[in-house]
């Protein structure tokens, strides 16, 4: 009993000495991570119109890109937004799950593919702003792999708005097309992202904008058609539906995000003083992400509330087949993706020489 007691004494005699070596372990640390440098110090590639400091230094470890999740720069609030926003929808996903609110059938396929894609667009983006800076060949690569992402959430939303948002009279108009032009026009907005960052150098033109932009306006339109439909006929009938207002608040958040995407402000009225915080794409990733999780209470309550019209409408196999395709877009979308970075890969390989 006594040896026990005394082994317990001295193991908890190490513990506390390793505690104590751990801040300077923890500073030791954080004074290695290179300090954030200027516009001016990194390559043109990497710099951000009206954005002056903040940047992290190209070349370091792989090491260092992870840890500056901890570090102050002009990407952090671009990555942790996301990263909040992802742990949120895991949770909530969880939380259904545990509490039986979900089943185990065909009816709940396309929304447990909703969240995949949700989290695949969410991660990939985390990454993208993570990571990027690591080299150029990983700046193509991740923002290649981010639109991916996006393709993916495109897909993954019309799904779910097809089979648990649509009304009646907008499914008998629009089922034989709908989803295979939104698996096309998802297919498209990948590949003309990857265009426009292949092509076009900065100081990027305007081609460059709407070769990103158009592709998925057209996507985004197609894939909220059917909650656009509903909301007005609701509207125009005076309905009660309590999912409505929450499909709305989407897409009051999503215009709200595509604003902040497409234009570069405040930063371009106070040129250094957003760097950090407040800069135009932050405010972008803060609006989509309220926009996804306000999607996905919105899809919940139809999901809950829309089982008898999903039974009547859809066959069981017709389902599977198109939530199949969920995973060919995929295919499709990271096939473009490696091209792309394969041709820019050899055009970076031939600068060099």
């Amino acid at each position: 009993m006594t040896t026990a007691i005394l082994e317990c004494i001295s193991t908890l005699s190490i513990s506390v000495q390793q505690l104590r070596r751990l801040p300077r372990f923890l500073e030791g640390g954080t004074t290695k991570m290179p300090l954030t440098v200027k516009d001016s110090d990194v390559p043109r590639l990497f710099r951000e119109p009206y954005i002056q400091t903040g940047y992290r230094p190209t070349d370091q470890d792989w090491k260092y890109y992870f840890l500056s999740l901890f570090q102050k720069h002009n990407e952090s609030i671009n990555v942790w937004t996301h990263l909040l926003v992802a742990l949120a929808v895991v949770l909530r996903f969880v939380a259904l799950v545990e509490a039986g609110s979900l089943s185990l059938d065909i009816i709940s396929l396309p929304f447990y593919l909703y969240v995949l894609s949700s989290l695949t667009y969410l991660t990939c983006s985390i990454l993208a702003h993570l990571l990027q800076s690591k080299s150029e060949l990983a700046h193509y690569t991740f923002y290649f792999m981010d639109y991916v992402g996006v393709s993916t959430y495109q897909y993954g939303s019309a799904l779910a708005h097809y089979y648990y948002s649509s009304n009646q009279a907008w499914y008998d108009k629009a089922w034989y097309f709908f989803l295979p032009g939104a698996a096309f026009l998802g297919w498209m907005s990948c590949a003309g992202c990857c265009y426009a960052k292949y092509c076009y150098k900065r100081p990027y033109p305007v081609m460059r904008k709407i070769f990103q932009v158009v592709p998925a306006g057209l996507a985004y339109m197609l894939d909220i058609s059917p909650v656009i439909h509903r909301i007005v006929t609701c509207h125009m009938e005076g309905c009660t539906d309590k999912a409505i207002w929450v499909h709305a608040l989407q897409i009051i958040f999503f215009l709200i995000s595509s604003y902040f995407f497409s234009c570069p402000v405040p930063e371009k009225y106070f040129p250094g003083s957003c760097d950090f915080v407040g800069h135009g794409h932050q405010i972008f990733h803060v609006f989509l992400g309220l926009c996804t999780l306000s999607q996905l209470e919105a899809l919940f309550i139809d999901y809950q509330t829309r089982h008898e019209l999903f039974s009547l409408r859809y066959s069981s196999n017709g389902t599977l087949v198109n939530c199949l395709s969920f995973f060919m877009l995929i295919l499709c979308s990271t096939g473009t993706a490696m091209y792309a970075r394969r041709r820019i890969k050899n055009k970076l390989a031939r600068k060099e020489l």
